[in-house]
């Protein structure tokens, strides 16, 4: 067909996060309405489009491909050039083909939509009640990808052949599900079914299998339910002998349960709900929230979290999870990962009936199979916004856009809540959270993932960011990968760099490092840090005080050890005993003297600088808690308990600073006899802790102020697992903006070793430039 006309045609490229999303369906729509001929179709860089007709309708169709695109859709650039007109009579959707080269993006998983669930309310609807209901909106993406292109070949639900009303959706350019990849019905699809910890499926008259699990988690069953991105174990939050068969069976003492709400309205009855969070609830995501609990006895079962302040909250996000909520009447559900303690979540249903059969009484399953696991997302508002804790499910693998190109580097994280990330040009792609990479099985799962990331990104690493650290599991594999380059980057250099590099910062700038350990170079354990940094570089300017961990890790599980190294250091053995303080003889006077003897000899004695250990100490002082049954737990609960205290009540703790031989020197002495006395007055512990905030807040603001006084530089980044601490985030940075200086927290990757694959990656690839 000749062109008409003054028409002209283009030659259109999209790249950005426009697969999996709806974007082809929504190109033929809007072409369609202006009266455009061509084709759109998926290629390896993200969708191509050929269009033609009158010029004015090219510019609106061009304009709407930015203004009107899917909500889920992230458009990155729209490159158009003038082509040959071809006379096409129609516009069409073109089927993609396999090519080399790929850059394009890989939607996360999405949570259903509104008009998915009202579809699966409707008695009169063809999917009523169907627990995998989707649509080109939401839906699996990212856990059943075993390749890509996104096409249904290339995902899990290949076995799965539409009935021909699902593939007449598929194929309708004008339905929802226009190459909805998981499009499936009760007649074509997968299907879910109950079952005990045999594996044999129970069937009960004529009730399907998520009532019946509704009635067995309602009479104080524990349940592993099959979901998105793995199991979760499930069971009645407002029932404490299920809460306390779960702990007992999961081995999980004190660590707190997330709890899945039918709702907001549910959400505001336990917990204290902001704006931000509740954006965060209700987004495409449906991260678990941090959010403060109401009041102790608010319904929900003490064994649910029973020591911290915070519930986590989070919203069902896949059918299923509505429809068991409506069935047991919108009680709150327990739904913690399914998985024994420390090993990664259960995706197969046979290896979840062998591992977690001791730990469920009965298996909601499914038989459509989960590629890549993705452990729920956890996120915590601070503030006006919020910042992740955890990244994985919803997020994953969504890119960080980066300020300038980059080679292409793979980095393999830190050994503990391990992620990787892989640079691919101006994007950064960090996976999902992988864990502690003790266990053998979280070790394949690392492999796994590094594989399936290169696959999917088609990268092939020109260098590898790795630890300093030489025992570390990820280093000693960086060194093994023949060939490559290994850049070894120093664990709070990368912690500074991953801030830098969500925010678009580069040159020279203030770095306050706080965690619990990192490995120094000087062969000590650093975690306090205050450095002059940029993407390549960095001075140590001052750090917290050494202070020795009487028998190592063993320091770390019995806080009551560094309370004895870090006040006998400040106080003196013999001040700190004649103050009369409980917490030695509970943790038994033979213990305390055999630390003593330690510390004295310097045996087994590593030094630390972390800021964590600090922590630990305060805690166990103030009897808080004196052994830690899982990471972070002394400082989440001296923070609630300092949240307990108006801060104008907290008793006023000082330091020192002073130059030493060029460096600042930071003298916690006088703040740590502060706490000591006070709790061996009897002081509420309370006030203590919310006195020990605020002083750590001030030291931190005061070096930092020093350092800037000194470097003439006025920009700060507040980095490092102890910023997940939301009251020392926001008195540090109001501290420091009340002085002036520009202050940059975590927005979109975790604060603590979640995040510090990105940092080795921007500082191996800035070092090889």
């Amino acid at each position: 067909m000749p062109p008409r006309g003054n028409e002209r045609a283009e030659q259109i490229q999209v790249t950005g996060l426009v697969q999996g999303v709806g974007f082809r369906p929504f190109v033929f729509r809007l072409a369609h309405r202006l009266d455009l001929r061509g084709w759109v179709a998926n290629t390896v860089h993200g969708v191509k489009i050929e269009v033609e007709g009158e010029p004015a309708a090219l510019e609106r169709f061009a304009a709407g491909l930015r203004l009107e695109a899917p909500p889920i859709a992230i458009v990155h650039s729209v490159r158009r050039a003038v082509i040959k007109p071809a006379g096409h009579e129609t516009f069409a959707i073109l089927a993609s083909k396999p090519q080399a080269g790929r850059t394009t993006l890989v939607s996360p998983d999405i949570a259903v939509c509104e008009d998915c669930l009202k579809e699966m309310h409707d008695p009169a609807d063809r999917r009523w009640r169907y627990p995998f209901i989707n649509c080109t909106n939401c839906g699996p993406r990212y856990t059943i990808i075993r390749d890509i292109p996104y096409d249904r070949a290339n995902t899990t639900m290949a076995a799965f052949v539409m009935c021909p009303q699902c593939r007449r959706e598929f194929e309708d350019p004008l339905d929802r599900r226009f190459h909805a990849q998981p499009n499936a019905c009760p007649v074509c699809g997968p299907r879910v079914y109950l079952s005990g910890r045999d594996g044999a499926e129970i069937t009960a008259g004529d009730s399907d299998p998520i009532k019946l699990a509704s009635r067995l988690l309602l009479e104080g069953a524990v349940l592993a339910v099959k979901g998105l991105g793995g199991f979760h174990l499930a069971a009645d939050a407002t029932n404490r002998e299920a809460a306390t068969h779960l702990r007992e069976r999961k081995k999980r003492q004190d660590k707190p349960f997330a709890v899945m709400f039918a709702g907001l309205s549910a959400v505001r009855r336990y917990c204290f709900l902001t704006r931000p969070a509740e954006q965060a609830l209700v987004s495409p995501a449906r991260p678990i929230v941090l959010l403060p609990k109401r009041n102790s006895g608010d319904g929900l079962a003490r064994e649910v979290a029973p020591y911290g302040g915070n519930y986590g909250a989070l919203l069902p996000y896949t059918p299923l999870h509505h429809l068991l909520l409506a069935a047991v009447n919108g009680t709150p559900l327990i739904m913690t990962s399914g998985n024994s303690s420390d090993e990664p979540i259960e995706i197969d249903n046979r290896e979840a009936l062998e591992r977690l059969g001791s730990i469920a009484d009965f298996f909601l399953l499914h038989d459509r199979p989960i590629y890549m696991r993705a452990d729920d997302s956890v996120v915590q508002p601070v503030g006006r916004r919020t910042f992740p804790v955890r990244r994985s499910r919803g997020y994953v693998p969504g890119p960080i856009r980066l300020r300038r190109k980059m080679p292409r580097v793979l980095a393999v994280g830190a050994h503990l809540k391990n992620t990787i990330c892989i640079l691919r040009g101006r994007e950064a792609f960090l996976s999902q959270h992988i864990g502690d990479l003790e266990r053998p099985d979280t070790w394949k799962y690392f492999l796994l993932t590094v594989a399936q990331m290169q696959r999917l990104l088609e990268v092939r690493p020109e260098l590898i960011g790795c630890d300093l650290h030489p025992d570390y599991l990820t280093t000693r594999w960086a060194h093994q990968q023949s060939g490559l380059p290994v850049v070894g980057v120093q664990h709070h250099h990368a912690h500074v760099v991953s801030c830098m590099a969500e925010h678009g910062l580069e040159g020279r700038l203030i770095g306050v490092s706080m965690d619990g350990t990192g490995y120094g170079p000087d062969g000590t354990l650093w975690g306090g840090e205050f450095l002059i940094a940029d993407e390549k570089d960095y001075a140590r300017a001052a750090h917290l005080p050494y202070a020795p961990m009487p028998g190592g890790e063993a320091a770390i599980r019995q806080t009551w050890r560094m309370a004895r190294s870090i006040f006998s250091r400040a106080l003196g053995v013999k001040s700190l005993e004649s103050l009369g303080l409980a917490v030695w003889e509970r943790a038994g006077r033979q213990r305390v003297e055999t630390v003593d003897r330690m510390i004295a000899t310097d045996t087994n004695c590593p030094l630390t600088s972390g800021c964590g250990r600090l922590f630990d100490a305060v805690a166990a002082l103030l009897e808080v808690r004196t052994e830690t049954l899982y990471e972070g737990q002394p400082a989440i609960e001296l923070e609630s308990l300092a949240l307990k205290t108006d801060p104008r009540k907290a008793p006023r703790y000082d330091f020192k600073l002073a130059d030493r031989e060029g460096r600042l020197g930071i003298d916690l002495d006088p703040l740590l006899e502060g706490i000591a006395r006070d709790a061996a007055a009897g002081l509420d512990p309370a006030p203590i802790a919310r006195g020990f905030h605020e002083g750590l807040a001030r030291v931190m603001a005061a070096v930092s102020c020093a350092l800037s006084q000194r470097s003439g530089l006025d920009r700060v980044v507040l980095t490092g697992g102890v910023f997940n601490n939301r009251l020392l985030t926001r008195r540090v940075s109001a501290l420091l903006r009340g002085e002036g200086l520009k202050v940059f927290t975590h927005r979109l990757v975790p604060p603590g070793d979640g995040g510090i694959s990105l940092g080795q990656a921007v500082v191996a690839a800035r070092v090889e430039l």
